[in-house]
């Protein structure tokens, strides 16, 4: 693990001067680096969580044990929801259903966390992401090593500008070293089925390249409706082994996703029409009929009342192709680089049959898309020097991203669709908007970290300048706008008690870029609108103070962690004057946010082959401001708890692994939960198990010999309740429970895994 090798700046030349007497110490330490690094790659095979130790920074590893429970299909993000501090929803059981998937941190939501893969960045991962992709798109969990998250202050030279609050990273596979086959098949509840086959080469001549390429298919009905949620997924990797300890390789990544939406739903439906209510899809006469009866006043038919009570369909498609080329590589005996140039394609389309807009034919409904083209390209690079008890780094990642996003109308059939939302769409009937956005981003850090006996300092800063500009093909928004801070710093130390046992403590400042899309972000408004925030607005900030303790103690490894964070400058969508005038609305700065809280997380070894996890997480963030927008109206925000952040989070976990059979349950539960800003509208927190069992055939097999069956159960007591909030944005107050902003959890859900290598 490439983990803290890289840590502060500023600070790094003030203990420059250390560096000449530690050049005697530098074999010793170099020594010592590479028993850690032993240390972890065993633990990551092993261990259940591996908490960081030596970070300055809140961090924990998921490794290849843990990673490999989870049923094949399952989305990587929805891997790290046991660890402290993950509030994770998901409408389905693989956590794959884009739409729906939320993650929030510390009261921070998935779009002002940073993601990378292999260092590649991810973008904020928003469903309608205008700078990356998701990571169930960028790359199939089977493939993953690790996976590390920073719960608050992530890493300096994390290639993001949305991460607020935590970084995930995640590691693909290096090539096996011998020749092999994986194949594996899981089949299971709601017509499931999922081949997957993976091909290692093995290394290639003597001291040659080693490459794999795996292939996946992936079918599930919705659990509820009817519809299909299906995709493509190639993975391809080569790496070719330089010196002791570098390489070079290079990443291919192509998805092809195409889901059917399950309705949003609000607190008045699900207390008339029930969890079970979706989109009446393949019934087209009746939502011909609902939307005839919007239209013209007429009656709805029973049990429907409104035309927002059920659509006819809906659906996300992706398409990408990801591409990286990356060097890890040792310039001299002290200096190393590190680097990579990737490249991103994406076409997608979200569409909607509305009823609110009739076909030019007279059908009294239309196909809405949002369609969206992403080409970025960048690169990231770093240098590091090891002068024994020092570690200087610096590091620039420069991205230059063309995002095209299009709202279209397509005609629908009078008595049949004649269009379906699995196929990508052409010939509209109208363009409301076409927007090309240029987005550049440059961001440097510098970083020092100094070793000491039983101690260590870390100090540096990142500078980050990101400019948006947005030219209309159809539409009237025109312009520039850039957030910048050429000084966000970062300083930390750990200090080794007794055996076992380390304190960790970390400052950290962050600034997220404006979000570069017609449909959020400053462009998300009029030409008046966007001409009287750019020069007004700030971009968001976060200061982060996290202090704890870690523990390793031979069968028992964990951590207790605290936190202070501020939030200042948060963006909100407010009207900035009198409608009646033409006021717009716009983004606008409306306050602050504060944070504090506890995390635990620690696993216990109870024989050699029982195993207990737990984690325990306790968030208190409040709004601390009203929020008053250009007609001086006021919502009263202050103190009022921030909106998806749950108090209290608890997860624990049971298994079991004699090397034959094996098995896991787990228990998580998520608290009480709000979607208004005013908190009038209390989600109930729940609490769910799934199940995990499995068996592996050994020596007397005979032609199984390594083969592998495993089951899966989510939501093994079948709950119904809420699990997405915020689907369609969060709202002041929500008083007659009727804003259409939730989704239902899946409920209980069986799979199979058989898996056969050679």
């Amino acid at each position: 693990m490439n983990k803290s090798r890289l840590l502060s700046g500023a600070a790094g030349f003030a203990l420059l001067a250390a560096t000449v007497p530690a050049m005697a110490q530098e074999n010793q330490q170099t020594a010592q680096d590479q028993v850690a690094q032993a240390q972890m790659a065993a633990a990551l095979e092993e261990e259940i969580v591996v908490y960081g130790q030596g970070e300055t920074r809140q961090v924990q590893t998921l490794g290849t044990i843990d990673i490999q429970a989870s049923a094949p299909g399952t989305s990587p993000l929805q891997m790290v929801q046991k660890l402290p501090g993950v509030n994770y929803q998901a409408a389905d059981p693989f956590g794959a259903y884009e739409w729906a998937v939320r993650i929030s941190i510390r009261g921070f939501g998935q779009t002002q966390l940073g993601f990378t893969l292999d260092g590649v960045p991810l973008g904020d991962m928003s469903y309608g992401n205008a700078n990356g992709l998701h990571i169930s798109r960028a790359v199939s969990g089977d493939n993953i090593s690790s996976i590390e998250l920073a719960q608050g202050a992530g890493a300096l030279d994390t290639a993001s500008t949305s991460n607020l609050g935590g970084t995930l990273k995640f590691l693909t596979r290096s090539p096996s070293e011998e020749f092999g086959v994986l194949t594996q098949f899981t089949g299971g509840t709601e017509n499931t089925y999922r081949p997957f086959v993976r091909i290692d080469t093995g290394t290639l001549g003597t001291d040659g390249p080693r490459a794999f390429i795996s292939y996946a298919y992936s079918h599930v009905d919705k659990w509820k409706g009817d519809g299909v949620h299906k995709y493509h997924h190639v993975n391809a990797k080569i790496e070719q082994p330089v010196g002791d300890d570098g390489s070079i390789s290079y990443y291919v990544n192509f998805s092809d996703r195409r889901e059917q939406d399950y309705q949003d739903l609000s607190l008045d439906l699900i207390n008339r029409l029930g969890y079970d209510l979706d989109n009446l899809f393949p019934n087209y006469a009746l939502a011909l009929q609902i939307a005839r009866a919007g239209q013209t006043g007429g009656a709805f038919p029973p049990p429907f009342r409104t035309l927002d009570d059920a659509y006819f369909d809906a659906s996300g498609l992706r398409k990408d192709l990801l591409m990286y080329a990356a060097a890890d590589l040792a310039v001299t005996d002290i200096l190393a680089f590190n680097g990579n140039a990737y490249w991103h394609q994406n076409d997608g389309q979200g569409s909607w049959i509305t009823p609110y807009a009739p076909s030019p034919n007279g059908s009294p409904v239309s196909f809405r898309t949002t369609e969206y083209d992403i080409n970025r390209k960048g690169v990231t690079a770093s240098l590091t020097a090891d002068l024994g008890m020092n570690e200087l780094n610096a590091g620039i990642w420069y991205e230059d991203n063309k995002f095209d996003q299009a709202r279209r109308f397509y005609q629908m059939g009078l008595t049949q669709p004649e269009r379906s939302v699995l196929d990508f769409q052409s010939n509209p009937f109208r363009t409301q908007f076409d927007y090309d956005i240029v987005s550049k981003t440059t961001v440097l850090h510098v970083q020092d970290t100094l070793r000491l006996d039983g101690f260590s300092l870390f100090g540096g800063f990142k500078s980050i300048n990101a400019k948006n500009t947005i030219v209309p093909r159809v539409g009237t928004i025109t312009g520039t706008i850039k957030a910048e801070d050429n000084f966000l710093p970062q300083v930390g130390a750990t200090a080794d008690l007794a055996e076992g046992h380390q304190l960790f403590a970390t400052y950290a400042e962050n600034m997220r870029a404006y979000q570069a899309s017609g449909t959020s972000g400053p462009f998300s408004t009029s030409q008046a609108g966007f001409d009287f925030i750019k020069t007004r607005l700030k971009p968001e900030k976060s200061r982060t103070v996290e202090a704890g303790w870690r523990f390793n103690l031979d069968s028992v490894q964990g951590v207790l962690a605290f936190y202070d964070v501020k939030f200042k400058d948060r963006l909100l969508t407010v009207a900035q004057g009198p409608g009646i005038i033409g006021a717009p609305t716009a983004l606008s700065n409306v306050g602050a946010v504060s944070s504090q809280g506890a995390e635990f997380g620690g696993n216990v070894n109870l024989t050699e082959t029982f195993s207990v996890f737990g984690s325990l997480s306790y968030n208190d963030a409040k709004y601390s401001d009203n929020t008053v927008d250009g007609n001086g109206r006021v919502t009263a925000t202050d103190g009022k708890r921030v909106v998806d952040a749950p108090k209290i989070l608890a997860k624990g976990e049971l298994a079991y692994d004699d090397e034959t059979f094996f098995g896991r349950v787990t228990v998580s539960h998520t608290g009480k939960r709000f979607y208004t800003y005013l908190n009038d509208q209390p989600i109930k927190g729940h609490t769910l198990v799934d199940l995990t069992a499995g068996y592996r055939f050994g020596e007397s097999a005979g032609f199984a010999k390594g083969w592998e069956i495993q089951a899966n159960v989510t939501n093994l007591f079948d709950k119904k309740y809420v699990s997405t909030i915020g689907s369609n944005g969060f709202a002041n107050s929500d008083p007659t429970g009727t804003n259409q902003t939730l989704l239902a959890g899946a409920p209980a859900q069986a799979f199979v895994t058989v898996k056969a290598q050679f």
